[in-house]
Formats: structure tokens, C-alpha cells, sequence
């Protein structure tokens, strides 16, 4: 997902979104450890997404902290 998608979701959407990705994660590092990965990319896409996904949500925070808030296009 890329990251303008990203900051259009709604705060609950983006934990779901992170809930929905570490559940992934979880699944494919058992199936590494069984040796069955077919896609070993999505380690690295699904790490780099929850990243992305706590950096907007801390953004959203500062910005509510300063009380400016950015609107959504």
C-alpha cells in the first residue's frame, strides 16, 4: 500500500491495518522457520508498511499536541 493511500485512512483503519500486517508477519516467520516461503519480499514490505503506518499515526498525534490539524485531500 502506498503511503498517500495510507494517510487517507481513518485512525481506527490504521490499526487495523497494522493488527491485519503483524498477523501476516507472525504467519510468515513460522512458515520460514518450517521452510515453506514462497514470498520472501512480504517480510520486508509488511515491516515497511507497520513503519510507515506508526509514523502517520505519530504525526496525527504531534499535530493534535500543537493544535494544528492538517486536512485531508
Amino acid at each position: 500500500m502506498k503511503i498517500g493511500e495510507l494517510r487517507n485512512l481513518s485512525k481506527e483503519d490504521l490499526s487495523l491495518k497494522i493488527a491485519s500486517c503483524k498477523e501476516e508477519l507472525g504467519k510468515l516467520n513460522y512458515l520460514r522457520v518450517m521452510g515453506q516461503v514462497e514470498k520472501p519480499h512480504r517480510f520486508r514490505e509488511l515491516r515497511k508498511t507497520i513503519a510507515q503506518i506508526h509514523t502517520i499515526l505519530k504525526e496525527e498525534a504531534v499535530q493534535e499536541a500543537k493544535g494544528t490539524k492538517k486536512e485531508k485531500a
